[in-house]
């Protein structure tokens, strides 16, 4: 296990060594030793395809298979890291592929409300959106103070926006451009006292931070896994309590229909299964050669120095709590930068090609502010170099 953590730990992934990474939370790197686990199936694959995805990677039967095929293994290994059974757990393309097969199965009636924070991730918005224009029902959204300073204030949004017509309520784990990390099991009690299932987007909780679908106390959790758990890309989960798991069907219809919720998951067409069955070598990477505490207490160590250092040098403000950063955190930037999604664009381009600096910005609230991911291999020179860019695009504004 290594020892220390840090620009050295780029051994380990194939990204350019002169070039600063401060985007896992977007498009994840895949380390090394799991592409080559994947490269080693794809291999496997081609020396008798049919064999492979046909007999031996899952099955079509209403009865289960004597020993489980390989994609049902890899679902199982998955569910222990997230504190499930491997029963309630199908492998996905992405978070959106699961959210999307949770909406679209819904039974919504005219009138009815989907609920979301309005920092839902926009391709879940869009997906609500789309599913509430279908039925003739209509989404509902929910503000929440940036940067938020009490946990409770999250709680108190979301009260506020329940009502006898909420159907569902769609609850991000992690927020995507805020980087919050979400009361998600305190806000699942208070949806179930009001009769309201809750479906969470998990997209940037899996390997970041802990998580127990046991305890959560939600009815539907999707995740990806290609982003904090080392998975190759596509790589995502859905998770479903057994009452829910009835009725749910995947946005693609094939031969598992009426068959089981597995089987219509798990074969949806031909496609690269390699991701999925790569899940667990990337959860290894995590447990056995990292370390799962030691990776977590390093990222969380990083990001939340980072964004302290970085609002004392702007003069910005950031009271995010302690209880709610995780393993990103989004940090304010000087106002003579701009505010509005073009210059964040500029900006953005900016840092990448001329600094070969990668990190999110975007327009919030009036101003800007950048996403900034710790990994393992990146260090507090990583946002120094980021400050230093940030420092020069302001002085030339």
């Amino acid at each position: 296990m290594p020892t220390a953590f840090g620009r050295t730990m780029l051994a380990h992934w194939p990204l350019a060594p002169d070039a600063v990474y401060l985007n896992h939370g977007t498009v994840g790197v895949t380390p090394r030793r799991v592409l080559a686990a994947q490269q080693a199936l794809r291999d496997e694959i081609e020396r008798h395809p049919a064999r492979f995805l046909l007999r031996e990677l899952m099955s079509l039967d209403a009865a289960p298979p004597a020993e489980p095929r390989r994609l049902r293994a890899a679902a199982e290994r998955v569910a222990g890291f997230l504190g499930a059974r491997g029963d309630d757990l199908v492998l996905v393309d992405n978070a959106s592929s699961g959210i999307n097969a949770v909406l679209r199965s819904l039974r919504l009636e005219a009138d009815d409300e989907i609920l979301l924070f309005e920092h839902a991730y926009g391709a879940v918005e869009r997906a609500a959106r789309y599913v509430a224009r279908e039925r003739g029902a209509r989404v509902t959204t929910v503000a929440l103070q940036t940067p938020p300073t009490d946990p409770a204030a999250c709680l108190a949004a979301l009260e506020a926006g329940l009502t006898e017509r909420t159907r569902i309520a769609v609850i991000d784990h992690v927020t995507s451009e805020t980087a919050l990390v979400l009361p998600v099991e305190a806000m699942a009690a208070l949806c179930r006292a009001h009769g309201v299932p809750v479906l969470v987007d998990g997209a940037h909780a899996p390997g970041a931070i802990a998580v127990d679908l046991g305890s959560l106390g939600v009815d539907w959790y999707v995740a990806n896994l290609h982003k904090w758990a080392f998975a190759p890309r596509g790589c995502g989960v859905l998770w479903a309590r057994p009452e829910r798991q009835a009725g749910l069907h995947p946005s693609v219809i094939s031969w598992g229909l009426d068959v089981g919720w597995h089987q219509e998951f798990d074969w949806t067409g031909t496609r690269d299964p390699t991701p999925w069955l790569c899940a667990p070598d990337g959860i290894a990477f995590i447990t056995e050669f990292l370390g799962t505490d030691a990776m977590r207490a390093y990222n969380h160590a990083l990001a939340r120095n980072a964004a302290r250092r970085l609002a004392a040098r702007w003069g910005t403000p950031w009271t995010t709590p302690e209880s709610m950063i995780g393993c990103m955190v989004s940090v304010p930037l000087p106002a003579r930068l701009g505010a509005d999604a073009a210059q964040a664009q500029r900006l953005k381009d900016w840092l990448l090609f001329e600094r070969r600096i990668e990190a999110p910005v975007m327009a919030r609230g009036g101003r800007l502010w950048a996403r900034l991911s710790a990994q393992v291999y990146n260090d507090d020179d990583d946002i120094e170099r980021f400050a230093a860019a940030v420092d020069e695009a302001a002085a030339t504004a």
